[in-house]
């Protein structure tokens, strides 16, 4: 029987059992959906984060305190607390380096914010007033506040859009006055929307002046982090040099091994984030493929109830001159058919699954890209065809052992 007539008597026996086809590729079509969705759902989020970090610029320079190395991040991005980059380091750098031409420091919290009897819970950050220019970050109303204010450590807020919304509707919030931490803060400006960067969202905080917030809202000396522009991109490497300089020499470092701050492009951030979103996409996918190996197994276990069930057939066609080779090749193709199918089945589902997440995504305002590459889909049709080849080969072996005489006088 050569390779059409096999195919041709695989479907004969599907249309006989459709039921038992059916659960036979669930298992492989649950197996590939979940591959492809994992696949092109870590695609969209790591192009959501890649997009707003390239959206902020590629002349960017980002200041952490603690040493990184080839390891990993340095230990302030764990949450590990670090207390050695303090709001002066950010201004000498901005003040001694002529192509920086702005640069803040960032300390964050989370609270209760509250303006008579309404109430939401969001982020402060404390920014110094060159936000606005370090960020790009427009205000819509009113204004931003000033490098007096932020001196004087004023009692002045500026609110996200959505804080605005949250708390006042539709009333002008500007010359009112809202409560964080029992203390009072005039709202002088409102920000215009910017939507989600990285993992946050922006439009959901509120901006104080940098040492409002270290003094009066957390108690420290220290900021978490800075960030700080560059005139043009292409002078980025000479300024984190003069920077790093700059810094060891403020902190009174000999030795570049013992530096204890790291100094990051928007380039190198867009590769470490590549670097890390690529591992945990493969991670997930490796998690979701073991759907796969339940699915095998399943085929197995129902292929050996098929032998069972169609020992009369094995006997006779091995009675008229089958050999071994061809009792496998028949359950070997009969397997590999219904996965094949299962994987094209689920193939479909997970690139209809993944486009309604991408516009879902797309129509909440993330600049969410819809990605199914080919190799996902050959990944897909491949280990379809590879689980059934390996869990289709116990049963057509045990087919092939039949005795034929034994075979026949099967009930």
């Amino acid at each position: 029987m050569n390779l059409l007539e096999q195919i041709r008597s695989v479907w004969r026996i599907i249309g006989r059992n459709k039921v038992r086809s059916f659960l036979t590729m669930l298992g492989i079509v649950i197996g590939v959906m979940a591959v492809i969705i994992v696949m092109s759902v870590g695609a969209g989020a790591q192009s959501l984060i890649l997009n707003q970090i390239k959206g902020m610029g590629s002349n960017l320079i980002g200041i952490l305190p603690g040493k990184a190395d080839e390891k990993g991040p340095p230990a302030s991005v764990m949450g590990v607390v670090i207390t050695t980059l303090k709001t002066d380091d950010i201004k000498a750098l901005v003040k001694d380096i002529p192509t920086l031409t702005a640069g803040t420091g960032y300390v964050k919290g989370a609270e209760t914010i509250n303006w008579g009897e309404q109430k939401t819970d969001t982020n402060f950050t404390g920014v110094s007033a060159e936000f606005i220019d370090v960020e790009d970050a427009p205000v819509e109303r009113g204004r931003f506040f000033t490098e007096e204010e932020d001196r004087t450590a004023a009692r002045v807020v500026v609110l996200g859009s959505s804080v605005a919304e949250d708390l006042f509707g539709d009333q002008d919030p500007l010359d009112k006055q809202i409560k964080i931490k029992k203390t009072l803060f005039n709202i002088i400006g409102v920000m215009k929307k910017r939507g989600s960067s990285g993992m946050q969202n922006q439009d959901n905080q509120v901006f104080v002046p940098l040492n409002t917030a270290q003094k009066l809202l957390l108690g420290i000396n220290y900021v978490s982090f800075a960030r700080v522009k560059v005139d043009r991109a292409e002078n980025v490497d000479s300024a984190m040099e003069q920077m790093a300089f700059i810094l060891r020499d403020r902190h009174k470092i000999d030795n570049p091994e013992n530096d204890d701050f790291s100094i990051r492009s928007m380039a190198q951030g867009l590769d470490a984030v590549t670097s890390i979103t690529n591992a945990l996409k493969m991670f997930l996918a490796a998690i979701a493929a073991i759907a796969l190996v339940v699915g095998g197994i399943g085929i197995m276990n129902i292929m050996l109830a098929a032998v069972q069930e169609r020992t009369r057939e094995i006997g006779l066609r091995k009675a008229l001159g089958a050999k071994n080779r061809d009792i496998i090749i028949q359950f070997l193709v009969e397997s590999i058919t219904i996965t094949l199918i299962g994987g094209i089945i689920g193939i479909i589902l997970g690139i209809l699954i993944s486009y309604a997440v991408a516009k879902t995504a797309q129509g909440m305002g993330y600049n969410w890209d819809f990605v199914v590459s080919l190799s996902a889909i050959a990944v897909g049709c491949v280990v379809s065809v590879g689980v059934g080849l390996l869990f289709g080969i116990v049963p057509a072996r045990r087919a092939s052992r039949l005795d034929p005489i034994e075979a026949l006088r099967h009930e």
